[in-house]
């Protein structure tokens, strides 16, 4: 086994190089960069005697050219590619042009709302839908089997943002009922509550913005777990085990559940991580959350490379590794599987 964990991250190595190396390009090419941002920002907000820019007077060549090498684009785009593979083998994901912090400290501030958003998230779809997946699975074709079925196929119908507009509007003070508070996880005064309202308000800011989330996973989940335990169920292990007498319920404990879970089990760490740094744009902003995902989405409109850049080299680090702790979870769940034999 530690052949093929020295080939996977041999492997690994490339395939990082290669997602930078494109996205850099890209980038090269991308129209309106951030010093076109700063001048169009000081065009439109230019005019005031105190305005650094003075726009129309002070946006001349010189001024551009003093900007560019603020930022490091006075120099060619290979030694900033070098510079750029070189800060981030010593995990410098540089600064951004947008907010003026280390990437790394931005990324530490917009956590906690995505982890909310996310953690939570997973865990409502893992506990809920694999139990649930299981039941419709030993009912196929029942009344319960159908009438699930529909209710997670509308959900998963249904993108998260309508819903959230939707329940906004019913439960968030929109034209009907004001349950539920509409931005930001907490309340003002939350620090001056005692530790029982503290997680009772927390709670009750999550609860539209978790639902809206939770919705598309939700179904996903339900589903693939359904359709694994069907499977199981009709390999010929299943039938010789109740030929032998042994119990329905001793069957699908004992013998399915195991090899059943293998999907599922394998999938934890990708889902687990997604719930930390999959933060989503749109429920982010319906419901008033500085989140990652609203992150990444002005950095993009913004031009905002080093974040750009610096978040796309973390996510995909932490993405191939979680795909090598996925292939080791097979061994810990199915030991007959030999990773020598798959390697060669």
């Amino acid at each position: 086994m530690l052949s093929y964990i020295l080939k996977r991250i041999a492997l690994m190595l490339p395939t990082l190089l290669g997602v930078l190396t494109l996205t850099f390009v890209v980038i090269q090419f991308v129209p309106g960069g951030p010093i076109d941002q700063i001048m169009a920002e000081a065009r439109m907000g230019g005019g005031g005697e105190g305005n650094a820019y003075k726009a129309g007077r002070d946006s001349d060549a010189k001024q551009i050219a003093e900007l560019k090498k603020l930022y490091g684009f006075d120099k060619p785009a290979h030694v900033r590619y070098v510079e750029m593979l070189s800060n981030f083998a010593q995990f410098n994901l540089g600064r951004s042009f947008l907010h003026n912090k280390d990437v790394w400290q931005l990324i530490k501030e917009k956590l906690p709302v995505s982890m909310s958003l996310g953690l939570w998230a997973f865990l409502i779809s893992y506990l809920i839908s694999v139990p649930l997946g299981i039941a419709k699975a030993v009912r196929e074709g029942s009344r319960f089997d159908v009438a699930t079925t529909l209710l997670v196929l509308m959900g998963f119908a249904i993108p998260g943002f309508v819903l959230g507009v939707f329940l906004i509007v019913l439960f968030a003070g929109g034209s009907f009922f004001d349950v539920f508070p509409l931005r930001g996880l907490t309340s003002d005064n939350w620090a001056d509550l005692p530790w029982p309202a503290r997680v009772r308000d927390y709670f009750w800011h999550l609860a539209l913005p978790l639902t809206c989330y939770v919705i598309e996973s939700f179904a996903i989940v339900t589903l693939l777990t359904k359709n694994t335990f069907i499977e199981e169920m009709r390999k010929q292990y299943v039938l010789v085990a109740r030929a032998k007498g042994l119990s329905q319920q001793r069957v699908l404990w004992k013998h399915i559940f195991r090899n059943a879970l293998i999907p599922l089990v394998t999938g934890f760490p990708a889902a687990f991580v997604l719930a930390f740094f999959g933060g989503s744009i749109l429920i982010e902003t319906l419901f008033s959350l500085d989140g990652l995902g609203l992150l990444s989405y002005e950095s993009i409109v913004r031009r905002d490379y080093p974040v750009v850049l610096g978040t796309l080299y973390l996510f995909t680090l932490i993405g191939l590794a979680i795909k090598l702790v996925s292939d080791m979870l097979y061994v810990v769940v199915d030991p007959r599987v030999q990773f020598g034999s798959a390697a060669k």
